[in-house]
């Protein structure tokens, strides 16, 4: 799977689990757009989804309706993706 410049610059920010906030901030990408992407992202395994403290993973049980509630990690599949570019 290709991933957009905007998908590769979300992972190139996600060593460790970032909540979805510092990720607006870190891209400067609006909530929707970013919103999309990570919900792409996360669907082909790219990204993992955590607690909003980074704590625990709670892939594939997360509200898509409120991501602000999560952070976001790469994944090594993400990882591999981002190094491949």
């Amino acid at each position: 799977m290709k991933l957009t410049t905007s998908e590769l610059e979300i992972l190139d920010v996600m060593i460790y689990p970032e909540p979805f906030h510092q990720l607006m901030d870190e891209t400067g990408m609006d909530p929707g757009s970013l919103r999309d992407d990570l919900i792409h992202l996360v669907s082909h395994g790219y990204v993992e989804v955590y607690l909003k403290d980074g704590s625990r993973s709670v892939s594939p049980f997360y509200d898509i309706d409120n991501l602000h509630k999560f952070a976001f990690k790469a994944t090594r599949s993400g990882l591999t993706a981002l190094q491949r570019r």
